[in-house]
C-alpha cells in the first residue's frame, strides 16, 4: 500500500475535478479581503517607494494578524531589496511580498504522511473547547478511508458525554468503529483499550480524541502527558502524531496555545480551522514565524473535503491574488 500522502491526495483529487469545489481564495474570502482590499490597495500602480509606504505596509500586515515578529521578519528583506534597488516600485513591492509570505510559509508546509506499518499509526489529537477537534477527527478519518486506510477511532474525552456522542456520529457516517466507554472514564484507559483493539484489529490508523482544555489548565495538560505516556507503554513510538487543533479564529491568541500544548506535549503537527469563517488569517505566517511546527491542514468549511492538507504558495496565492 505504501505510505499514504495526504497531499499527494489532494492533488490529485483537484487534478481529476478542477471545477468541483469552490478554489481556496473563496472560502478564504474574509481573510482575502483583508489583504487585498485593505493591506494592498495602496501598493496598486507604480508609485515610488518611500519611507512613508514602507511605514504604511509594516502596519498594516500587523493589523492582518500577521504578528510582530513575523512582519519585522518580512519587513526587513524587504528593506534591504529596496536598498540594492531589486524593488523599485510599489507594484514590484506587492510581488516582492508575495515571495517573502512564501518564503516564510514553506519551512512549516510538511504534510503529514502516514507509512505502510503492522502496526497502528496513532494520532492524538489535542486542543481547546471549541477549536473543532472532533470535526478535524471526523474529516481525516473519511479521507483516510476514501484512501484505502483502516480506521478506529478512541472516544478520549471522557469530560463530555456530548463528545463521546459526537464521535460515534462521524463513526457511523463514516462506518468507522469507535472505542469509548462512560462519562468520566479515565481517558488514558479509553485509549490504551482503543490501541490494544486497533492492534487486534489489525487497523492502520487510530486517531484519539481527547477532551478539550484551556492551555493554562495544568492539571488537565499533566492527563495529556499521562495518555502519551500510557500509549509508549504498548508502542514506544506511539503516538506518532500529536496533532494540535486550533481554531484560527482565536488570532495571536493561538500562538500561547501551541506554546504551552508544545512544552507539554511536544507536538508534532498543526491543524488551523475555521479560517472561511474569519478575517484572522493572517495568524498563520505569526505561527509559522514563532513555532516553525509543521502545519499539516487548514479548515475552510464544513464539508469533508474543506480539512485542506497546508500549502505554502497556494495560500498566499489564495491571499494576494497570485496564482
Amino acid at each position: 500500500m505504501g505510505i499514504f500522502s495526504f497531499l499527494k491526495r489532494q492533488q490529485a483529487a483537484r487534478e481529476e475535478s478542477p471545477a468541483a469545489d469552490a478554489p481556496l481564495e473563496d472560502k478564504l474570502g474574509r481573510t482575502r479581503s483583508r489583504f487585498r482590499d485593505s493591506l494592498l490597495d495602496f501598493l496598486v500602480g507604480k508609485k515610488p517607494i518611500d519611507e512613508a509606504l514602507l511605514e504604511e505596509l509594516e502596519s498594516q500586515l500587523i493589523m492582518a494578524d500577521v504578528g510582530v515578529a513575523a512582519t519585522s521578519r518580512v519587513m526587513g528583506s524587504l528593506e534591504r531589496r529596496v536598498a540594492r534597488s531589486e524593488v523599485g516600485d510599489s507594484e514590484a513591492l506587492r510581488g516582492a511580498l508575495g515571495g517573502e509570505l512564501v518564503g516564510l510559509l514553506e519551512p512549516v508546509e510538511r504534510p503529514l504522511e502516514i507509512p505502510e506499518s503492522d502496526h497502528p499509526f496513532v494520532i492524538l489529537v489535542v486542543g481547546v473547547n471549541g477549536a473543532g477537534k472532533t470535526t478535524t477527527i471526523g474529516k481525516l478519518a473519511r479521507q483516510l478511508q476514501e484512501g484505502g486506510r483502516s480506521v478506529l477511532l478512541a472516544a478520549g474525552d471522557t469530560f463530555r458525554a456530548a463528545a463521546v456522542e459526537q464521535l460515534q456520529g462521524w463513526g457511523e457516517r463514516n462506518e468507522v468503529p469507535v472505542v469509548s466507554q462512560g462519562s468520566g472514564a479515565d481517558a488514558a484507559s479509553v485509549v490504551f483499550d482503543a490501541l490494544q483493539s486497533a492492534r487486534a484489529r489489525g487497523t492502520d490508523v487510530l486517531i484519539a480524541d481527547t477532551a478539550g482544555r484551556l492551555h493554562t489548565q495544568s492539571n488537565l495538560m499533566e492527563e495529556l502527558a499521562k495518555v502519551k505516556r500510557v500509549l509508549g507503554k504498548l508502542d514506544p513510538d506511539a503516538p506518532h502524531e500529536t496533532l494540535l487543533v486550533l481554531d484560527g479564529g482565536t488570532g495571536q491568541n493561538a500562538l500561547s496555545q501551541v506554546e504551552q500544548f508544545h512544552a507539554a506535549l511536544n507536538l508534532t503537527g498543526l491543524a488551523v480551522t475555521k479560517l472561511d469563517g474569519t478575517a484572522r488569517g493572517g495568524v498563520v505566517f505569526a505561527i509559522a514565524e514563532r513555532t516553525g511546527l509543521p502545519i499539516r491542514f487548514i479548515g475552510v468549511g464544513e464539508k469533508v473535503e474543506d480539512l485542506e492538507v497546508f500549502e505554502a504558495q497556494r495560500y498566499v496565492d489564495a491571499l494576494l491574488g497570485g496564482g
